[in-house]
């Protein structure tokens, strides 16, 4: 059974916490089904459905690890059978820094599965639809400014889904899907500020209350860009010299 027309369907993956969520929730509207993507938080997921809901919007979960390819198939067959359209792709979830992890993980989630959900999801996009990658200035920026020791595989995995995509721009432009980019000053999880913090839990911890701070106004950047009537191309939030400042 496919959507009321009039009904815009939006998909954010990696929305069952953090900027995801933030921005799942941001999107909540009478006129919009959002559906939750998440992998293995099925918790977080049904609060920010259960929020959304509160908030007047249309709401629903759906599990896939996208750096699986046949996981992302049926997601994505699942959103064609149920919708019939998809109106807004946020490419939020993303990853490398996890413990214990395959050392490619990063370049499949961060390249291989972005430039797949875009080429998926690409046939259900009407005119005027919206694409937007969410990537972090470390990453936006990579290998012209330095990051923090340890994420260098993660920065040139996000810079090349970012460059993967941007190559696709010419496939978007005929269809009249909006493509845009959001680099944002700062990264949410807990492994990357400490990361960045070197380890030193005062300083984590200072810097996790401004992240919460950072979030929010990223997630309503990325919200923007997904409504928007036309696409920005790129959007710096807190600016785009943010690691001039963090190399200083």
């Amino acid at each position: 059974m496919q959507s009321d027309s009039n009904t815009r369907v939006a998909l954010v993956t990696g929305a069952s916490r953090g900027i995801g969520a933030e921005v799942a929730q941001h999107l909540a509207r009478p006129d919009t089904h959002v559906i939750v993507n998440y992998r293995k938080n099925s918790a977080g997921a049904d609060a920010v459905v259960d929020a959304i809901r509160s908030a007047g919007g249309q709401a629903s979960t759906v599990a896939a690890d996208i750096s699986e390819e046949a996981a992302t198939a049926a997601m994505i067959d699942g959103v064609a059978e149920r919708f019939g359209r998809l109106d807004a792709l946020v490419l939020n979830a993303s990853g490398g820094l996890e413990a214990g992890i395959d050392p490619n993980h990063a370049m499949r989630i961060n390249h291989d599965a972005q430039q797949r959900l875009a080429r998926l999801t690409l046939p259900l996009m009407p005119a005027g639809a919206n694409l937007v990658f969410a990537t972090s200035h470390q990453a936006h920026f990579y290998p012209h400014k330095a990051v923090p020791k340890g994420y260098a595989t993660v920065a040139a995995s996000k810079r090349a889904g970012e460059t993967a995509l941007y190559a696709m721009r010419s496939q978007f432009e005929r269809r009249g899907v909006h493509f845009t980019v959001v680099s944002g000053d700062m990264i949410d999880g807990k492994a990357v500020l400490t990361l960045l913090d070197g380890g030193d839990s005062a300083t984590t911890v200072t810097r996790r209350r401004s992240a919460h701070r950072g979030v929010a106004e990223f997630a309503t950047a990325i919200a923007h860009a997904a409504t928007a009537p036309s696409t920005a191309g790129i959007v710096y939030v807190g600016g785009p010299n943010h690691l001039a400042r963090m190399s200083a």
